[in-house]
C-alpha cells in the first residue's frame, strides 16, 4: 500500500516551513512519525509531494535516512501547471491546493491513504486505514474521523472539517469550518460574518486522513477538469480542496466513505507556541515506550 504525504505548504500561521522543523529532543519531525507509524501499519511506498525547490534540503533532512532505513519513497512535484487549454495566471502564487496535490502524484494502481506533512495521527488511524484498505471494493474509501475535542490547539483556532455520518458509518456531508476554538467550557466556530456555533465535544471531523482504491485516481482527475472548466473565467484564487472533490463523489452516488472512529488524539504544530508542548508529548511517549528513542 502506498501513502501520500502532502509537503508542499509553507505553514502561514506557522511562519516558515513546518514540515522541516525539529519538534523532539531528539531532532525529529512530524513526518518522521507519520512514515514510522504507517510503515508499522502496513505501508511500504511513501510519495512525497513537495515543491521542486524544497527537494534538496528535504533529501537532506528526511529523505536520506527514510532510505537507509531501506524505505521505498519518492518526490513528486505540485507545479504551477494545468493540462490544456487551461493556462496557470501568471499573477497566481500557489497552486490549486490539496485535491491538485493528490493529482500531482498521477495514477496509483493499489489501495492508498493521503495525509498532511504536519500533523501527528497517531498509531491507531494507520492501522485502521490499512485493515480497512486490505479487505475494500473498488469505490469503497475511507477516513479516519476524530473527535474535534482531540485536535484543537490552546494558541489558536483551527480549520476542521465537519462529518455528517449515517447509521452505517458512512459519510454523508463534510463541511469546512475555519476557525475552530476553545472558548472556556464550549468549542464554537465563528464564520466569515462574525456569527458563531457551537460544536459538540464529540463531534467527528476530519483531518485529511483518507484512504482511496485506484478508481479515485481517474474521479478527482475529471473532477478537477469540470473545476477548471467552471472557474474558467477567472483561476487566479479559485481552490480544488480534497474534501470538496470527495463530497462531489459521494454525492454522485459514484463511491461510499466509510469513516473509521478514532479517539486518538491529533497533534500538531499549528502555532510556535505548539512547539514545546508537542515536544513534551513525545517525551512522554518515548518514556512509555512507544516510540524508540530514535526512530529512523
Amino acid at each position: 500500500m502506498t501513502l501520500i504525504i502532502m509537503a508542499a505548504g509553507m505553514g502561514s500561521r506557522f511562519g516558515g516551513l513546518k514540515q522541516l522543523t525539529p519538534v523532539t529532543d531528539d531532532g525529529e519531525f512530524i513526518i518522521d512519525f507519520t512514515v514510522y507509524d504507517a510503515h508499522r501499519a502496513g505501508f511500504d511506498k511513501f510519495i512525497f509531494i513537495i515543491r521542486e525547490e524544497h527537494e534538496e534540503i528535504f533529501e537532506e533532512k528526511i529523505g536520506a535516512k527514510l532510505r537507509r532505513a531501506g524505505l521505498d519513497i519518492k518526490y513528486v512535484y505540485q507545479k504551477p501547471e494545468l493540462p490544456a487549454p487551461y493556462k496557470f495566471p501568471p499573477e497566481r502564487t500557489k497552486p490549486f491546493g490539496t485535491g491538485h496535490a493528490v493529482l500531482s502524484a498521477g495514477l496509483i494502481d493499489e489501495p492508498f491513504a493521503v495525509v498532511n506533512a504536519d500533523d501527528f495521527y497517531g498509531r491507531e488511524p494507520f492501522s485502521k486505514l490499512a485493515s480497512f484498505l486490505k479487505s475494500a471494493g473498488d469505490n469503497e474509501y475511507c477516513m479516519v474521523g476524530y473527535r474535534v475535542k482531540n485536535t484543537l490547539s490552546p494558541n489558536g483556532s483551527v480549520s476542521r472539517g465537519i462529518c455528517v455520518v449515517d447509521e452505517n458509518s458512512h459519510l454523508r456531508t463534510i463541511t469546512e469550518y475555519k476557525k475552530i476554538e476553545r472558548r472556556g467550557d464550549v468549542i464554537l466556530n465563528t464564520f466569515d460574518d462574525g456569527t458563531t456555533v457551537e460544536i459538540f465535544e464529540d463531534q467527528l471531523v476530519s483531518m485529511t486522513c483518507f484512504g482511496f482504491m485506484p478508481s479515485f485516481c481517474k474521479g478527482l482527475d475529471a473532477l478537477f477538469c469540470d473545476f477548471l472548466s467552471e472557474n474558467a473565467s477567472d483561476l487566479t484564487k479559485c481552490e480544488f480542496y480534497l474534501p470538496v472533490a470527495v463530497q462531489k463523489m459521494l454525492d454522485a452516488h459514484k463511491a461510499t466513505m466509510t469513516v473509521l472512529d478514532t479517539h486518538a488524539e491529533w497533534r500538531g504544530v499549528t502555532y510556535r507556541e505548539d512547539s514545546e508542548p508537542f515536544r513534551l508529548f513525545i517525551r512522554a511517549l518515548k518514556e512509555n515506550g512507544e516510540y524508540p528513542k530514535k526512530l529512523f
